[in-house]
């Protein structure tokens, strides 16, 4: 959507990035996890000398990445100095995403996964990262599938792992992923795919911009093929798009929810909006566009969202949300990459073979995820 003076909303957005990049940090609520007087920041640097710099003035390191930006607590009164320095990018708050909403939601046979099980496409092979709330280690459909585990944020309570879920969204987007073909519960779209737990959403379903990104980097690091990441915010995170770059040129499809606050027309949300990632919207089962659903232009796919049936700690419940239509997408990636694809190649193929739904580009993008079309199965069996 354009506005008068000719800037897309992605622009004004941009812009406004910038700004609380530089001044409206100094408004940021101080001493919530250190010092009072202090502010946990991200900070982007175009060089050693940056780098120095916000050191300097930190209170605490918090977390150094391997692309140039790392996360300090310093003073307020640092802030705007640090965003002054031409060897500075950006200083901006370390805010939160978080697990988007979940409403009481069916999706292997509307894109034809089973079509693809049928013919001896699993996902075996492929690794799959879970950027979310943990997985559920006991799950009786999840175990056979479950690879490592790495949490950013640890699991509240008594668990067996400082990954595991504490809060039934990453276990239910990890069985829509990947859940065992073992005749009970449900199976996912790559059903032996190997699905790695890594946690970057709490008990509540929030993690920082810094977590976030440190669990992409960590996906990329490990050489994984794909992050599925069902989470997001309104307002975007240089450091969590330096992160998202920093996987796809090691190789990762990284797949992201447009977001639920629709009914809208431009309302996509970040990481989703970034280029790096495939955003995701979320359609029903009468081939509709689920009316929570985001959209906007860099909707790339649709898939099912509305009323899934999935995997939680404990059993099975059915959420909605483009959270759900997200690992749907991911899970065929997989599939993709298991035949030797690249992420460019496998992003590619999954637009190629999309089914036009006949909704408008904002809503569908290229179109349905047709695992079994991606794959070069018919898929005429509806």
């Amino acid at each position: 959507m354009a506005h008068r003076d000719g800037k897309t909303r992605r622009d004004v957005l941009r812009a406004a990035g910038a700004a609380a990049a530089t001044t409206g940090l100094a408004g940021m609520a101080s001493g919530a996890s250190g010092a009072p007087g202090t502010v946990e920041v991200n900070v982007g640097y175009g060089g050693p000398s940056g780098k120095r710099a916000a050191l300097s003035e930190a209170s605490e390191v918090v977390r150094e990445f391997a692309f140039d930006a790392v996360t300090i607590r310093v003073s307020e009164n640092a802030i705007e100095g640090l965003g002054r320095r031409p060897d500075v990018r950006y200083v901006e708050q370390n805010g939160r995403m978080h697990a988007l909403a979940q409403q009481l939601t069916w999706g292997v046979d509307r894109t034809d996964s089973e079509v693809a099980h049928a013919n001896g496409d699993t996902g075996a092979g492929a690794d799959v990262a879970i950027l979310d709330t943990g997985i559920d280690s006991d799950h009786p459909d999840l175990q056979a599938n479950l690879g490592a585990g790495r949490a950013f944020v640890k699991a509240r309570g008594n668990y067996q792992y400082d990954w595991d879920d504490d809060n039934d969204h990453g276990t239910h987007c990890a069985g829509i992923a990947g859940a065992d073909d073992n005749d009970r519960g449900v199976r996912g779209v790559a059903t032996e795919a190997t699905l790695h737990a890594v946690k970057v959403l709490d008990k509540r379903g929030s993690g920082s911009f810094s977590d976030i990104a440190a669990g992409i980097e960590y996906t990329a690091d490990q050489g994984w093929d794909v992050g599925s990441m069902s989470l997001g915010a309104s307002s975007g995170s240089q450091t969590v798009k330096d992160a998202c770059s920093y996987a796809v040129d090691r190789g990762v499809l990284l797949v992201a929810a447009a977001g639920n606050s629709g009914p809208c027309s431009d309302c996509v949300g970040y990481p989703a909006a970034y280029g790096e990632c495939i955003a995701v919207s979320s359609s029903a089962s009468d081939d509709s566009l689920s009316n929570f659903s985001s959209t906007g232009p860099e909707v790339e796919m649709i898939a099912p969202g509305t009323d899934i049936y999935s995997t939680v700690p404990g059993g099975y419940d059915t959420f909605s949300g483009t959270s759900m239509a997200t690992p749907h997408v991911a899970g065929a990636a997989a599939q993709l990459m298991a035949n030797g694809y690249t992420n460019t190649e496998a992003r590619s193929r999954l637009a190629d073979s999309a089914e036009d739904l006949g909704l408008a580009d904002n809503e569908q993008g290229a179109g349905l995820l047709d695992t079994a079309a991606a794959l070069g199965y018919d898929s005429g069996d509806d």
